[in-house]
């Protein structure tokens, strides 16, 4: 079933569109959140919490893309239960991801409280401007947590060149960044 018949579904308040949103999506979901949390019962939580928001949530909202709309409830919920859980100990996979990115992205973000959208903006925008490959990887391992052993498997690329990837994506954000006017 297409996305669109799902969506309205939901609108319709009809429970299949869970059952429908879990068929077409349920393994993304489950891979993502465990990805994050790394613990097999706290990620169905999550996705299972994910359906119960996305149901909660539509309507009024309408996604133009379902799995990019579930994908961020997802995440959201799975970094709360993580912070709940590790409030002491953080996670060494989040904080080196989080470490990784710091260099690129300003602190005054989160001080200046500047919307999320635009920070997605930002993001989108220096994304478009990355090649194919260097796009696939730096999304893979920034949003969906991949290791770079899991993207250079995924994408048949050596992990030399995975990192290297990387680190030139990150220094071309921070110089993105710089040029729209965001000093770091």
């Amino acid at each position: 079933m297409d996305d669109s018949k799902i969506i309205e579904l939901y609108f319709a308040r009809d429970e299949d569109a869970i059952k429908e949103t879990a068929y077409a999506y349920g393994k993304k979901l489950d891979r993502l959140s465990l990805s994050i949390i790394r613990n097999s019962e706290d990620a169905e939580e999550c996705v299972n919490d994910t359906y119960l928001k996305a149901w909660n949530t539509m309507p009024p909202q309408k996604p133009n893309f379902l799995f990019a709309f579930l994908a961020k409830i997802c995440r959201h919920l799975c970094f709360g239960k993580l912070d709940y859980q590790k409030a002491k100990k953080r996670n060494f996979n989040v904080v080196t991801l989080s470490d990784e990115l710091a260099v690129c992205i300003p602190n005054k973000f989160a001080s200046a409280k500047i919307e999320q959208e635009m920070l997605g903006e930002f993001l989108t925008a220096f994304l478009n401007t990355l090649s194919e490959d260097s796009r696939l990887i730096f999304m893979r391992r920034y949003w969906f947590f991949d290791s770079i052993s899991e993207i250079s498997k995924r994408y048949n690329f050596s992990e030399s060149k995975v990192k290297t990837s990387l680190f030139r994506a990150r220094g071309k954000l921070k110089s993105y960044l710089e040029r729209e006017g965001i000093s770091i």
